[in-house]
């Protein structure tokens, strides 16, 4: 008969986007009094890094444990979005269950739809918990149906179909087993209980040779990498000699000098570890996710695990601008090359690629979002670079070059469907379904290129007057689509002198488009200082003081006001790039700027394009 360790449960927390699920990771760490009485928390504990605090979104995989009536209930808290897909599947084969956390009001969203398809892959038990039920628009009853239509949807077999449901306030720390939110109980029991329940206990097989696979890295300056993953089978304890068993078929062995547990936000040191239990490993240096840990006369390697496959590319480039060096601390090729080799150390997701230059890398991610996430930090350590317009990764399939297709799900209100059809017919978006959600809201579901997708939030900001919410997915590598698709329609105002932005000089060129820069700002020549109503690039002079006179004017105490200029986010910056101009990022400034800085090289060198073309 099988023996299972009944004191232990693991689950992962899966939600769309800001659908609650780190809110509710807090609830059942106090709760479940992990924490001293007298012990501050900070709100979303788990979201330890600055940009995830700020954003409110989790960008790496988060482990912790909590003890609930004897029995320890291991929780990872998995980021909600598609460009961190990587991360959510590899922690779902750490798992025996997962909670999937539904917003009452939004429903299943893309992402629900994306982390619940991996969950079903790996054979999961799914507990549904929907979240914020104390909402005035709450529809928990429909939420649960909408869930249950996503499930046949995707193929889940009878016993997957048959989840339980729990309902809950994250917020308010309450939850019960009735969509009446009066009925709410004043703690989570109700959600600890459903979880000891249903989500099975893990085998226990300590008396066989041992198993352990790396789902997630993490790196220390004192012990180097570090693995951190599940014991699948037998036991591992501190000054055992193993085996490494690598991706390369090789074999390495090394002595595990550390172990670590989890216990609420703390890694607390062990002797050794048994089946089931997640840890972290110190001792080797080389290891990589998918590697199974084994005893050296044992050999005998888990099945790897599928790390999802960069879709976008960027050239980092050290920064040679005029105003180079002024406000970064790093700056120099090795500096900029060191620290993005040692990104790679944590992030299995990320390549970087030489180029014939020593001072450019090729560097390529899942999406927008997991690359300007990188030039954040990067930035705010005190680096200075230069980035390129993303962008798609093109991949040739049995002979045929095919691009990433993105999934697209937008809800606007009814006025803003036509717009957004023509704007994403534009860029060879196909439309799978359009639903009436009522309320004078509409949902549409396309199919879009993801390079139709480089920059088109700001556009489909402006064309749904901020009302719209746009989510996409990475669905599939399609043929390419021919022809030019998105890309920016309008040109840019271009600087031709070196010096300081004059209210006078932004004065005489401000009907020309949208200016990116406030009065006093330091700007050189060739640096974007605006966007052109029209489809050409322009060279303007925004440095220019006005002339002095003599004369006293009728005018003279009119006070000079020029529009209010717009100021680019980095997301922003990077979405109006061009294919011949240069992000400069630096930890003081955003700068856009063309490539060739010298306005007579550029318009040299558009002629040759131009005649090249012709012939």
């Amino acid at each position: 008969m099988t023996k299972l360790r009944q004191d232990l449960r693991n689950i992962a927390i899966i939600a769309h986007v800001d659908h609650g699920k780190t809110t509710l990771v807090d609830q059942l760490l106090k709760q479940s009094g992990t924490f001293r009485t007298n012990e501050h928390v900070e709100e979303r504990a788990m979201d330890s890094g600055d940009i995830e605090r700020e954003r409110g979104i989790t960008i790496l995989a988060k482990n912790t444990a909590v003890n609930y009536n004897g029995t320890r209930i291991n929780i990872l808290d998995t980021p909600g979005h598609a460009d961190f897909g990587g991360e959510v599947e590899r922690i779902l084969k750490m798992v025996d269950g997962v909670c999937l956390v539904v917003d009452s009001y939004e429903g299943c969203m893309p992402q629900t739809r994306f982390v619940l398809k991996k969950a079903l892959e790996q054979q999961l038990k799914v507990i549904v918990v929907v979240n914020k039920v104390d909402k005035d628009a709450a529809r928990p009853v429909e939420v649960v149906d909408e869930v249950l239509d996503l499930l046949i949807e995707l193929g889940a077999d009878e016993d997957q179909l048959d989840f339980p449901v729990v309902y809950a306030s994250g917020v308010n720390g309450t939850a019960s087993l009735d969509p009446d939110p009066s009925t709410q109980q004043e703690n989570m029991a109700v959600l600890f209980e459903s979880i000891i329940e249903n989500v099975p206990a893990p085998v226990d097989t300590r008396d066989e040779p041992l198993q352990f696979q790396v789902a997630l890295l993490d790196y220390n300056d004192f012990v180097g990498r570090i693995g951190i993953g599940r014991v699948f089978r037998g036991t591992i304890h501190v000054g055992q000699q193993v085996a490494l068993m690598k991706l390369d078929g090789s074999v390495k062995q090394f002595r595990v000098t550390k172990l670590f547990g989890f216990f609420g936000l703390k890694r607390e040191e062990i002797q050794e570890a048994y089946p089931g239990d997640l840890i972290a490993v110190s001792g080797m240096e080389e290891i990589n996710v998918g590697e199974t840990v084994c005893p050296i006369d044992h050999q005998e390697a888990l099945p790897p695990l599928r790390i999802d496959e960069p879709t976008l590319q960027m050239t980092f480039l050290v920064n040679n601008s005029p105003f180079a060096g002024r406000e970064g601390k790093w700056i120099t090729s090795r500096k900029v090359e060191e620290r993005l080799r040692s990104q790679l150390q944590t992030d299995v997701s990320l390549r970087v690629e030489d180029t014939d230059s020593p001072d450019a890398w090729v560097v390529s991610g899942r999406g927008e979002l997991h690359l300007s996430i990188l030039i954040e930090n990067m930035r705010r350590e005190g680096y200075e670079l230069q980035v390129s317009k993303p962008q798609v990764i093109i991949k040739e399939i049995d002979g045929v070059k095919c691009e990433p297709i993105e999934r697209v799900q937008i809800d606007v209100p009814e006025d803003s469907v036509g717009s957004i059809i023509e704007s994403l017919g534009n860029r060879k978006g196909e439309m799978l379904d359009m639903v009436n959600e009522g309320n004078g809201q509409v949902r549409l579901i396309f199919m879009v290129p993801a390079r139709g997708l480089i920059g088109y939030t700001t556009e489909f900001m402006s064309l749904t007057k901020g009302f719209g919410i746009i989510n996409h997915t990475f669905d599939s590598y399609q043929p390419v689509v021919p022809g030019r698709v998105g890309g920016r329609h309008q040109g840019a105002l271009v600087s031709m002198e070196t010096g300081k932005a004059t209210t006078y000089g932004m004065m005489q060129v401000e009907d020309r488009g949208t200016l990116f820069v406030e009065p006093g700002t330091e700007i050189y020549e060739g640096m974007i200082v605006g966007e052109n109503t029209r489809d050409n690039d322009i060279t303007v002079n925004i440095t220019k003081m006005k002339q002095k006179t003599n004369i006293r004017s009728a005018t003279k105490d009119a006070t000079n006001v020029i529009k209010k200029p717009k100021i680019m986010t980095l997301e922003e910056a990077l979405e109006f790039l061009n294919d011949d101009e240069y992000l400069e990022v630096t930890p003081v400034s955003i700068r856009l700027r063309k490539q060739i800085l010298d306005k007579n090289e550029r318009e040299k060198l558009a002629k040759k394009k131009k005649l090249a073309e012709q012939q």
